[in-house]
């Protein structure tokens, strides 16, 4: 007996290891090109904004209109994304989100009125909207409950690198030049989603047995043992089709509220603590609190990827409840001392220095704080807490509200900070507050737990 406990360890370990496998690494590798898109299309608008408006003759409202016009698409298309992904593939959804991204960039890149010009970010809110929901949810049916949580951040991770790469090389080229280089990652992945498998449950659904142990085996290794994961996928899959007729009324069944009230509440939370509006308008908040704007958005360029890393590399191990917790604390604090420091800039000149690097410090700790939790573990537990005879209902409701949020704070922010600066961001202090007690007493943890498992205690617990 004490030698069978001696071993357990070394057994666990192998079997960890032999489910990180080059197939696994590869279809993630691929999918997350579209987060890498989605992050590209979101700050975009930061470093175009002085050019364009200048070019184009657009006013204030006329900015505003276009950088929030994406979300208006996206969330047109998250509206119907799970039953999109749900009737054609997890992999042929990803290639439509493809087209109209690609669509998108190439009308921005080569508008010449403000028409043009919203079509195509309207384009690249249909391709992204897919996006947002399809990838998180495809890595969380390919990975094994050891690495859901790592591999479902690389979402997050490669829509940092995207944020980035336009907050570095937007203060480099040219509008136009910046939509064309955009469309790289969306035309890339066109290609590659040859070379990868559909998702093990999709297959499950529409009872193709032999693809889905051909593509267990090739997610889990040739030598690995897929029977036990496959019979569970089709048991999961054949008892939620016995027991749903309507996804929408099941969706809002009784056992399913813990679960509606955790996704619909982290992405309401997720927006109205104002993430969006510093990827979106990065340069404009440097430049009306008289700090160089490409100082600052290079500096937020160079936090982000390594922190980003770091989470990717520790959610299975600190588990997602204590990094929320940590994320939603230092934005609450950090969202304060960006207030504060439009307050005495603006009551107080001789504390101008000051305040600029209390704005720096405040923005690049807000950056840091939103990466490590609030930015992509929403998205990581939205796809772990809904069982699967309502994944696709909840999915593109929980998306499609988080889209409409995103638009609500996107559209608003210029005025919100022509109102007061100041003012703003003590209200965005405020809900990140809001953000704490909303985690602390119902969000569950989920690290090292299979989907079945979860599913199972949120109906325990509604």
């Amino acid at each position: 007996m004490e030698s069978e406990s001696l071993e357990s360890p070394l057994l666990n370990k192998q079997e960890e290891a032999s489910s990180f496998t080059s197939g696994l690494i590869l279809s993630t590798s691929v999918v997350v090109a579209g987060s890498f898109s989605y992050g590209c299309a979101m700050s975009y608008s930061s470093p175009a904004q002085s050019k364009i408006m200048e070019e184009l003759g657009l006013s204030v409202a006329d900015y505003s209109f276009f950088t929030s016009v994406m979300t208006l698409g996206g969330m047109i298309t998250a509206a119907f994304s799970g039953k999109i992904s749900a009737i054609v593939g997890r992999r042929q959804t990803m290639w439509i989100s493809d087209v109209c991204c690609i669509f998108g960039w190439l009308a921005v890149a080569y508008a010449h009125d403000i028409l043009l010009l919203n079509i195509g970010r309207l384009f690249l809110g249909f391709g992204v909207g897919l996006i947002s929901y399809v990838v998180p949810v495809y890595i969380a049916e390919i990975t094994p409950k050891t690495f859901r949580g790592g591999f479902s951040y690389s979402n997050q991770l490669l829509q940092c690198l995207g944020i980035s790469l336009m907050f570095f090389i937007g203060n480099f080229f040219h509008w136009r030049t910046l939509a064309l280089l955009s469309a790289i990652p969306s035309a890339s992945q066109v290609i590659c989603l040859f070379f990868i498998p559909e998702s093990p449950r999709w297959l499950a659904m529409y009872g193709r047995d032999q693809e889905l142990e051909v593509t267990l085996k090739r997610l889990r290794g040739e030598n690995s043992d897929i029977l036990e994961e496959a019979a569970e996928i089709r048991e999961t899959v054949e008892i939620s089709r016995k027991e749903s007729r309507s996804g929408i009324r099941d969706l809002f069944h009784i056992g399913n509220a813990h679960s509606l009230i955790i996704g619909l509440g982290l992405m309401l939370l997720q927006q109205f603590c104002g993430s969006a509006a510093i990827s979106a308008y990065a340069a404009r908040i440097f430049d009306k609190a008289g700090f160089p704007s490409d100082i600052g958005t290079t500096t937020l360029a160079v936090i982000l990827i390594p922190q980003s890393i770091v989470v990717m590399l520790t959610v299975d191990r600190w588990g997602r409840r204590p990094l929320l917790m940590i994320s939603s604390i230092g934005m609450c604090i950090c969202s304060f001392l960006i207030g504060l420091s439009y307050y005495l800039q603006q009551k107080y000149g001789e504390f101008q220095k000051f305040s600029s690097v209390m704005l720096i410090v405040g923005l690049v700790g807000y950056v840091s704080s939103f990466g490590i939790g609030l930015g992509g573990l929403p998205w990581v537990i939205m796809s772990e807490v809904f069982p699967v005879n309502v994944k696709i209902t909840a999915g593109s409701l929980v998306t499609m509200s988080n889209w409409f949020f995103n638009w609500i704070i996107i559209y608003s922010f210029n005025f919100m900070i022509q109102w007061s600066a100041s003012g703003t961001y003590f209200i965005f202090s405020g809900v990140c507050l809001v953000t704490i007690v909303f985690v602390w007493t119902l969000v569950p943890e989920t690290k090292g737990r299979t989907l079945e498992e979860i599913q199972a205690s949120l109906v325990r617990l509604s």
